[in-house]
């Protein structure tokens, strides 16, 4: 059970200056996001746009529960690693299970009080995005986005790597992809399509601007330095991503030892279904 903080305790005072430093960041996300088998489920029939399903009852929107986590929604916006918004974002909103959210606004009240917030980059996946995901990875001449997101990588190896594969854990609404932000937050810049890119291991002043701890590599980086304890990531990096790592799992969530900002609630709420209902407000209506 989580305490309250009380209006008047030094607790909250403490808090204060975070949560002020917090809205800076929220409102900068906000500017960025604008400019292995199992079946896939036929969710809740009518609500949204066209007659598509809306999705279960168990899902929620992030913000409906915690609106003090940062969401700076990367598949909404062409700077991911195929350039282009991902089939089935439709709004730049973090859905996931109930239990999913409670579990990160846990996480969020132990962050908060050491003066950090939580960023999520991703949360509930569709499974048409991993569709588009398979048919990018197949199409070998489009790699307009390789100087940042897999300058070593070889895409024709994507799926043998395991980096690309035909289902995904997002998919089944417990999993999310995050980072964290040292308080108070510093906007950070919208990517501009067809600017020059810097590898996502590089230095931290060479690679694209996150406000986002250092954690020795950009988000969605397909190379082996992403690995959350690869030895060859030392000092503050590897301090940064045990602090995440230690911090989700007190919350109840395990990491993907392939990728240090991934994260999923166990156990799952639902750990055999692949929802494909889209990333929209209407997917929830009535519980955001």
């Amino acid at each position: 059970m989580t305490r309250r903080v009380g209006r008047g305790s030094g607790a909250g005072r403490r808090l204060r200056p975070l949560v002020r430093g917090l809205a800076v960041g929220l409102a900068a996300a906000a500017v960025a996001a604008v400019v292995p088998g199992g079946a896939v489920a036929s969710p809740v029939a009518g609500g949204a746009r066209g007659g598509e399903p809306r999705a279960p009852e168990e899902f929620v929107a992030l913000r409906a529960v915690d609106p003090t986590i940062m969401q700076e929604m990367r598949y909404f916006t062409p700077h991911d690693f195929m350039g282009v918004r991902v089939t089935g974002y439709r709004a730049p909103t973090c859905l996931v299970t109930r239990d999913t959210a409670r579990g990160l606004h846990r996480a969020q009240r132990a962050f908060l009080r050491r003066g950090y917030s939580l960023k999520v980059y991703d949360c509930y996946r569709p499974q048409r995005a991993v569709n588009h995901f398979m048919t990018w990875a197949k199409d070998l001449g489009d790699q307009r986005m390789k100087g940042e997101f897999y300058p070593r990588i070889d895409k024709s190896t994507l799926f043998r790597d395991g980096y690309i594969a035909e289902k995904s854990g997002h998919s089944r609404g417990s999993t999310v992809d995050l980072t964290l932000v040292k308080l108070p937050a510093l906007p950070t810049r919208p990517y501009v399509p067809g600017e020059p890119l810097s590898p996502c291991y590089g230095p931290q002043e060479a690679r694209f601007p996150d406000n986002s701890l250092d954690m020795g590599t950009g988000f969605d980086c397909f190379d082996t330095l992403a690995h959350t304890l690869d030895p060859r990531i030392k000092g503050e990096q590897r301090a940064n991503r045990l602090l995440l790592k230690r911090g989700m799992e007190r919350a109840g969530f395990t990491n993907y030892a392939a990728e240090w900002w991934h994260y999923t609630l166990t156990p799952e709420t639902f750990p055999d279904t692949y929802f494909d209902f889209p990333v929209a407000w209407r997917s929830v209506t009535g519980r955001r």
